[in-house]
């Protein structure tokens, strides 16, 4: 017998034609079922697979639900009567118009009253199954927890004839939801045996760094272990190949193996890598050699590579052999513009274009949310579509959009399922999407959450202002996230809260939806401190209190969190509870006096004006910070600290106390030593401690650490802290040779 099959377009989702549409005359409609029942038997082709049988159950199960009619199942397509007809590949027949739908697309049809579902592979009629659902259907699967099936007892379809082939023919979102991915014809990197950052793996520094530093990165002079590879040097190349050939055996299935730079810089200043990377213009260079001569070894694997970071610039005149595979990240840019139209991103647009005249094998991995701040305001839904259709434009046919795994964020059910249609089809009308998605996910508060999302990007379009995916919600005189813009969010949610009291689920969703605002609101408040809408009060008497809205704002907001699931407030962790927690310690260290608190400082050495504008007074102002040293921290970089408080008047005291903070991912150490030291006069201090450092310089993540004296009673009007910093990163550290920075938090005197 013959197989042919037709798939089915969504009316949500504009045709993408690979070939045209089979040249067939539109049949009449086609009454799939009448009050709950159905003469249409499901025809199977002969020994269908377990993938076309479960797309299968799949479409008479949401029959059922929606009609309440149930449609047997048959094996091959003779069967009497009406027919829905599943047909993969193989056929001669040119009017099936399955040639040309490769591993994904899918095509329709009618005849008569048959219905025809038709694909080259499994996949394909797996995804026409769910395309036929939501178009002809009207479900719809806005996340994991939320669908959408409505109730009808007559299913009447109109005439069809269609076909669809998405021009992207990779599409990922790294959704580890299995469902929301087939539903939204996704896919996942299943076949890859190793995805990015491999150098580590593939050459641990544990191992080989003690015996043989030279297979690791120069810098200025010293190898470093924190760094990348030296890839010129040969034993380099042939640990590289024994250890790839071992992954490969076992793990057979895996096509696509990650020969890829660490994240970190530092890429190898050794004569013969640097001698590479000058001859084509980029330390990508040095990079694609080595993994050509890698992908030479496995002919028969997709050796892929990125181009991220320091390396994002194409060679001048080196291609990538067929099967290299480049990975091209675009971390660096703005998310307020489409790339294509912004001056800033300027030097990504040219990278495309160059990578582009160099190979089609590009994986284009693009960042699409906050990742420093996940809950917090974030208008980019406007660059997402412009973005998507510059890959296509540059023929990209490989696109990840990387978010997060998980459901929770700003907008995440939204803006995963924006990016998953647009990477089915660039051109949908991105408008209806959205308010089919708004009304279904939001009910009632559809028009006040799209008049919000609509007012904060058109505020942060009239402002100028950039969008950075590690950004902060800092505050501007006319930005989107101005005192006046905030409070009209505020009210819009009010109104979008009220229109759903009576619906506790959609409730619920609206509420999750205001965190971003919330936590914009609470992190410009302890930014301001005892400013204008900051989080404390201050008294007559230079006392400070809570401000009583900022305490039950926090109490909501971190029971909001809760209450959605929210696991991190940013890519690498934070919990609700431990954002509470540090933000009330914040909160009560205002309200808690010392001897030095509203002092004059005076600074040996300016602060650096990048945090908290290098004002010296943050080290008496009574505010503690915690492990952010974008707030309430002063930063000094490449120099010792010196800071002399002024009592105002003689007192008695015995103890002396400030922080550090460490961030060795961002330069940041903890001074090698602190000296306090005090005087009566100003001009004779005696040391009264010194305290050394016993975090080690290598300790990763971020640490606030005490350094606190404590000594008997004395006399003294004046109090000198001296921190000893490293000056330069160290050898080993990714940053080797630049300058190092120290961040000093409160001093306090008892």
């Amino acid at each position: 017998m013959k197989r042919r099959s037709v798939l089915l377009l969504p009316l949500v989702l504009a045709c993408l034609l690979a070939g045209g549409a089979a040249n067939v005359a539109p049949a009449p409609s086609l009454t799939l079922a009448t009050d709950g029942r159905s003469e249409y038997r499901l025809c199977l082709p002969p020994h269908a697979s377990g993938q076309v049988t479960a797309a299968a159950d799949t479409l008479v199960k949401y029959i059922r639900e929606v009609s309440g009619a149930t449609i047997p199942l048959s094996e091959g397509g003779a069967a009497e009567g009406p027919r829905i007809v599943f047909e993969i590949g193989g056929t001669e027949d040119p009017s099936a118009g399955i040639a040309g739908l490769g591993d994904d697309g899918f095509a329709i049809r009618s005849e008569g009253d048959d219905l025809f579902l038709a694909a080259e592979t499994p996949y394909g009629l797996q995804n026409a199954v769910y395309t036929f659902l939501e178009t002809y259907l009207g479900c719809r699967l806005y996340c994991p927890a939320v669908r959408l099936i409505p109730r009808r007892s007559t299913l009447t379809l109109p005439a069809i004839n269609d076909r669809q082939v998405p021009v992207i023919a990779f599409r990922m979102l790294n959704v580890r939801d299995s469902g929301f991915t087939t539903w939204h014809k996704l896919n996942r990197n299943d076949d890859f045996g190793l995805f990015v950052h491999t150098f580590r793996l593939l050459v641990p520094p544990d191992r080989y760094f003690p015996d043989h530093p030279e297979y690791f990165s120069l810098l200025k002079g010293n190898r470093t272990a924190s760094g990348q590879l030296c890839l010129s040097n040969p034993e380099v190349f042939r640990i590289v190949c024994e250890k790839l050939r071992a992954l490969m055996n076992e793990k057979p299935g895996a096509r696509f193996w990650s020969v890829s730079q660490n994240d970190t810089y530092v890429p190898c200043e050794c004569s013969a890598c640097r001698a590479i990377d000058s001859a084509e213009g980029s330390p990508s260079g040095s990079i694609l050699a080595f993994v050509n001569r890698v992908a030479d070894e496995f002919p028969d694997m997709t050796i892929s590579t990125l181009a991220y970071q320091y390396s994002r610039s194409a060679p001048a005149r080196l291609k990538p052999r067929p099967n290299v595979n480049i990975m091209l990240c675009s971390i660096e840019c703005n998310r307020s513009r489409p790339l294509a139209e912004d001056p800033s991103s300027a030097s990504f647009v040219k990278d495309v274009a160059d990578w582009s005249r160099l190979t089609h094998n590009i994986f284009l991995w693009d960042y699409v949310i906050n990742f420093r701040n996940l809950v917090s305001p974030f208008p980019n839904l406007r660059v997402l579509q412009p973005n998507i259709r510059f890959f296509v434009q540059h023929g990209i046919t490989s696109v990840f959009e990387q978010g997060l795994s998980g459901f929770h964020g700003e907008f995440a059910e939204l803006r995963s399922y924006l990016i998953a249609k647009l990477l089915w089809n660039p051109d949908i009308d991105v408008d209806s999407v959205m308010d089919d998605f708004l009304q279904g996910f939001y009910g009632e508060a559809a028009p006040y959450i799209r008049q919000y999302i609509d007012t904060m990007h058109a505020a942060m379009e009239a402002s100028g202002e950039g969008l950075d995916i590690y950004g902060y919600p800092v505050r501007s005189a006319d930005g989107y996230l101005s005192a006046a813009m905030l409070d009209l969010y505020g009210r819009l949610f009010d109104q979008a809260e009220a229109a759903v009291q009576g619906e506790p689920a959609v409730l619920a969703r609206v509420r999750t939806a205001r965190l971003p605002v919330q936590f914009a609101v609470l992190e410009q408040a302890k930014v301001a401190a005892a400013g204008e809408r900051g989080c404390f009060v201050r008294a007559a008497d230079g006392s400070l209190s809570v401000r009583p809205t900022i305490d039950s704002l926090l109490a909501a907001f971190v029971q909001g969190c809760r209450e959605a699931g929210i696991p991190a407030l940013w890519e690498y962790g934070t919990t609700p509870d431990e954002y509470g927690a540090a933000t009330r310690a914040f909160l009560e260290s205002g309200t808690t006096t010392h001897l030095a608190r509203g002092k004059a400082v005076r600074l040996g050495r300016p602060a650096s004006p990048k945090y908290h504008d290098g004002d010296r007074a943050a080290l008496t102002d009574g505010l503690k910070a915690w492990d952010d040293y974008h707030m309430h921290w002063l930063g000094f970089e490449g120099e010792d600290m010196d800071a002399t408080v002024d009592l105002g008047t003689v007192r008695t005291i015995s103890r002396i106390s400030t922080s550090f903070l460490q961030d060795i991912n961002s330069w940041v150490f903890m001074p090698e030593s602190v000296t306090f030291s005090v005087s009566t006069d100003g001009r004779d201090y005696r040391l009264v401690g010194t305290v050394r450092d016993t975090v080690p310089a290598d300790r990763g993540g971020k640490v606030v650490a005490p350094f606190n004296v404590a000594f008997a009673a004395t006399n003294a009007r004046f109090v000198r802290v001296y921190a000893s910093s490293l000056k330069t990163c160290p050898t080993w550290h990714k940053g080797s040779g630049g300058p190092a920075w120290i961040f000093i938090d409160e001093i306090a005197v008892e």
